[in-house]
């Protein structure tokens, strides 16, 4: 039996020993790089939530459904007579008997399929919240301190699905064509609220936590500016759900100007019903407009400043986004809102808020600058 080296013995306890906390490190990083990919593909699932429930809306098929039913709803119409039966349902609505008295029922399945589409979708989104959730906790592989944050987006996921039926319920009775604008409003925030703390959340994921510890302490301004830019950029979207809602688009379809004045005449008439007038609401929509574009270029002139190049560039993206997202905006109003173009508008919106967060993050967590050798 050959004979061990005392030393060699201590060398190779002092290996093991020092290779432990390496591997959990690893273990841990792994499991902030798998949360980070099951929320890059949530953060996906909603945007296509937000894409298809702007297309719901624009197709007038939002009614279509005039139940709710979480479990058993999942399964459309399989036969005739089930496909009769959800007509027969529609029709008494007031948007059947005001607006599409005498639609056929292969029409009806077409604006049914889209807000079948769009619940469905809205499912999916829940299922696969609840199956990453459960596999990472079960498995003891959520890092600290954030178990709550994930458990928060299924929740607001959970109200997000009261609300949608909340909005729905206010077009199946009385006189409404539509749903009521402000329902529209608090499920489209909601569901930007809801990606902007997915978008967070990635963002702060991408890296170990010791790496963003040591990245605030160079943190040099712009964090107060970049937050108050998020914070318009939620407002607008507000006031977009509005002209969404009450088809504020097809009011004035000239720019700048307003039917030849700066400012249309039921700004100034419309009182108490402001949010009811398409031309109020365009109007303010298009003034926030303006504010949001104004925000973003003064704070991309003061970014000029930061010692960082990544947060520079972060800027200059968020500026090239609210100039295209304004260019769709004025599109939108000229060309009497083509659905393509709506529809791009909508997803101009989203691709602008995840821009303004992520030039935020770098502000708050800028990484550290290198030198560049001649």
């Amino acid at each position: 039996m050959a004979t061990r080296n005392i030393f060699e013995e201590v060398e190779s306890r002092e290996a093991q020993a020092a290779a432990q906390p390496a591997a959990r490190a690893d273990d841990r990083l792994g499991a902030r790089r798998a949360i980070r990919g099951w929320l890059i593909l949530l953060g996906v699932l909603v945007t296509a939530m937000i894409l298809v429930g702007g297309l719901t809306r624009l197709t007038d098929s939002g009614l279509s459904i005039t139940e709710w039913r979480p479990v058993t709803g999942a399964l459309p119409p399989l036969t005739e007579v089930e496909w009769l039966v959800e007509f027969d349902k529609y029709r008494q609505i007031p948007e059947y008997q005001l607006q599409n008295a005498g639609m056929s029922l292969a029409e009806f399945k077409v604006i049914y399929w889209w807000e079948w589409g769009h619940r469905q979708l809205g499912r999916v989104v829940g299922l696969v919240w609840a199956v990453g959730f459960l596999w990472f906790l079960v498995r003891r592989r959520i890092p600290a301190g954030w178990t709550g944050r994930l458990l928060l987006l299924g929740v607001l996921g959970g109200v997000q699905g009261a609300i949608g039926w909340w909005m729905v319920s206010s077009g199946l009775t009385g006189t409404m064509l539509d749903v009521a604008s402000y329902r529209l409003a608090t499920h489209l925030g909601l569901a930007f609220v809801i990606l902007s703390l997915i978008t967070w959340f990635v963002l702060q994921l991408s890296q170990p936590q010791m790496q963003l510890l040591q990245a605030r302490r160079r943190r040099a301004g712009l964090g107060a500016a970049s937050g108050l830019i998020v914070a318009l950029l939620l407002a607008q979207v507000i006031t977009g759900a509005f002209v969404a809602g009450i088809d504020a688009g097809l009011a004035y379809n000239t720019w700048p100007l307003m039917g030849g004045r700066l400012i249309p005449p039921e700004v100034l008439t419309a009182g108490a019903g402001f949010l009811d007038s398409q031309g109020a609401v365009q109007f303010l929509h298009r003034m926030w407009g303006y504010l949001v574009f104004l925000a973003v270029l003064i704070v991309w002139a003061v970014s000029r400043r930061h010692a960082v190049t990544a947060v520079r560039r972060a800027f200059d993206w968020v500026a090239v986004g609210v100039l295209g997202q304004a260019v769709l905006g004025i599109g939108v109003v000229l060309y009497f809102a083509p659905l393509p173009l709506a529809l791009a508008h909508q997803a101009g919106a989203v691709l602008l808020l995840v821009l303004a967060l992520r030039a935020r993050h770098l502000a708050l967590y800028p990484p550290e600058q290198r030198i560049a050798r001649g």
